[in-house]
């Protein structure tokens, strides 16, 4: 496989999770941000262990969705993270009927 078919792969499955991602962003109520990975959850759970210098922040998530094209299987029923770096939680708005 020459890197140009490689290439033309990787584009394809980034588009297919991108058009996944728009077709099951409405069945979550949370977007999750760490350094590593994308999330979408609709129960997310923060912990700050503050006695390691930096602080661990530990997320749980439940019922998500993982940004991974390398992922045979993206749904999952619960997530643990744990991370020293930054997180971004955002609150989806609730969807209008």
């Amino acid at each position: 496989m020459s890197d140009e078919d490689l290439e033309r792969y990787e584009a394809t499955i980034e588009l297919q999770l991108v058009q996944e991602y728009k077709a099951v962003i409405g069945l979550f109520s949370h977007i999750v941000e760490t350094e590593r990975r994308f999330y979408l959850a609709n129960n997310v759970e923060v912990t700050v262990h503050s006695d390691t210098s930096p602080p661990l922040i530990e997320l749980t998530l439940t019922d998500a969705w993982v940004w991974d094209m390398y992922r045979p299987a993206r749904f999952v029923p619960s997530v643990r993270v744990m991370t020293f770096r930054d997180v971004n939680i955002e609150r989806l708005p609730d969807a209008e009927l």
